[in-house]
């Protein structure tokens, strides 16, 4: 155990600040701060010594410089069992500090509220994290805190001890403390690489806030948590069972397709991250039907992300199948109403989620692979018609749509489109041609025929030989859209050209691994 006799307090953040000043008096510690917190602590009826005061020494540079001061520094990282430590102390008529309580300038809100270089730069603390890495290190005689949601257990430490820390108490808050000192200086490095355009910079720092530990993996013998880089994630759950780690990688794969369809537009069913099916038609609930019809039998037990506000006639529709999550851009509170009424369906709003800089992180084998999300939106001009035949603008909307959705596919990845709805998906197959197939088989199975209906398919790469091709031809594709570069592409120009079918190609590929 260690008493607390004195104590160094600094924060940006006064919330609850009273409270915890309300019980440090009951144990005579003596306070010591600066700036506003020392304003703070005297306006609210406590007794305090200012740093310069303490120090001898005047805050100097706008402040810049106040608890830099071998007095304080000294105070902290002193050892209370070192001889040579105490005979320093005693020389120098400096005393033993035994606890610091300090959370940093709020860089991270200031990087939210503003994009002036001048003011992020000023609420880049120095004092507050060379406080607290001392305190840390010396957690054998100090105790530290960094952050206001601490108080209440340092409160109970306080009071269970009679003013004393455990070194238990005192190794944890040391280990949240270095947290929390990483956390802020990847905030700053970050900042600097963004502002430079170091997309990849010589050492990468990943980082984030625990949003929720999960009951567990892809399978319950493996752990498993979500963070993100805010201290929230940008949807919200409203109704519904905890999500699991296999609903979030299915919403997070459902929502990057929804996100890239037109405004206010699209439906998208997805099951075990690939979507099975996916429709732009403008009506909402024509639009789920759609989707539903490409493959309802994958859809059971999937994920529904619509890019629209849901209303209470599309409620009514999603509740005559078992699906584990709804997603909406906001949920019309008579379609919540009707949700609601299977306990366990989880009801997401998304509509505050953007598709802004987006990063992929793969992690294996102590490694990381690093890239930026597929997710820029595709314009007449990233394609080039390089058949005989032409396609319509009706037509080549349809290609691209088909081709959007396929990026979205597990390679090798075919999508095939009638009017603003796919038909048949063909997803994860080593061969092309074997995607092929499951396309057209779902095709057939669940469409009704009709030879007025143009069929539209897109390839998530080139077709390396024109069997791929030709089978799609041969199940009725009148257009096809696929990225170039095979050593085949001209064989592949040619059979569109002899059979009449509309060939586009991308400029580039978009394989999904």
């Amino acid at each position: 155990m260690k008493k607390i006799r004195k104590a160094l307090i600094s924060v940006s953040d006064k919330k609850n600040l009273y409270l915890l000043l309300k019980n440090i008096a009951k144990y005579k510690i003596q306070l010591i701060s600066s700036g506003g917190t020392f304003k703070e602590i005297k306006k609210l009826g406590f007794k305090c010594l200012e740093v310069s005061k303490y120090t001898g020494f005047p805050e100097i540079l706008d402040g810049r410089v106040k608890t830099l001061h071998p007095k304080i520094h000294a105070g902290i990282l002193s050892k209370r069992n070192h001889k040579s430590h105490l005979k320093d102390l005693k020389n120098n008529n400096f005393e033993e500090i035994d606890l610091v309580v300090v959370n940093f300038y709020p860089f991270e809100k200031t990087l939210e509220s503003t994009n002036s270089h001048n003011k992020i730069i000023e609420n880049i603390d120095v004092g507050g994290p060379t406080m607290v890495r001392a305190a840390a290190k010396n957690y054998n005689d100090v105790t530290v805190i960094t952050k206001s949601e601490q108080y209440n257990k340092f409160i109970e430490e306080l009071n269970n001890n009679n003013g004393s820390t455990s070194i238990e108490f005192r190794q944890k808050m040391s280990e949240e403390a270095f947290t929390e000192t990483a956390y802020y200086d990847v905030l700053i490095s970050n900042y600097f690489n963004k502002k430079s355009k170091n997309l990849f910079p010589q050492k990468k720092i990943i980082y984030g806030n625990l949003i929720e530990k999960l009951r567990y993996g892809e399978n319950p013998h493996q752990e498993a948590a979500i963070y993100s880089e805010s201290n929230k994630l940008n949807i919200k759950q409203l109704h519904g069972k905890q999500l699991s780690y296999n609903n979030y990688n299915d919403i997070f794969s459902a929502l990057i397709i929804s996100k890239s369809l037109p405004k206010n537009t699209g439906t998208v069913i997805v099951k075990h991250a690939n979507p099975c099916g996916v429709s732009i038609n403008k009506n909402v609930v024509k639009s789920y039907k759609l989707a539903l019809a490409c493959d309802p039998t994958s859809a059971f037990g999937g994920i529904v992300s619509c890019n629209f506000k849901i209303n209470k006639k599309l409620a009514i529709e999603l509740n005559k199948l078992f699906l584990e999550v709804v997603i909406g851009n906001k949920i019309e509170s008579e379609a919540l109403k009707v949700l609601k009424q299977k306990k366990n369906l989880r009801v997401i709003n998304a509509n505050d989620l953007k598709l802004n800089d987006l990063q992929n992180v793969v992690s294996n084998f102590n490694s990381m692979l690093l890239q930026f999300s597929d997710t820029k939106t595709f314009a007449s001009k990233n394609f080039q018609v390089v058949s005989k035949k032409k396609p319509n603008f009706k037509t080549l909307k349809n290609l691209i749509f088909a081709f959007n959705v396929c990026r979205f596919v597990k390679s090798n990845a075919i999508v095939l489109v009638k009017k603003d709805s796919t038909v048949g998906i063909g997803s994860g197959q080593p061969s092309r041609l074997d995607s092929c197939k499951i396309a057209i088989n779902k095709m057939r199975q669940f469409q009704t025929k009709n030879d007025n209906d143009e069929i539209i398919a897109a390839s998530d790469a080139f077709f390396p030989f024109v069997d791929g091709i030709e089978i799609l031809v041969q199940a009725g594709v009148t257009a096809v859209i696929q990225p170039s570069g095979s050593i085949r592409d001209k064989e592949i120009i040619k059979f569109a050209n002899q059979t009449g079918t509309i060939l586009v190609f991308s400029k580039t590929r978009h394989f999904r691994h």
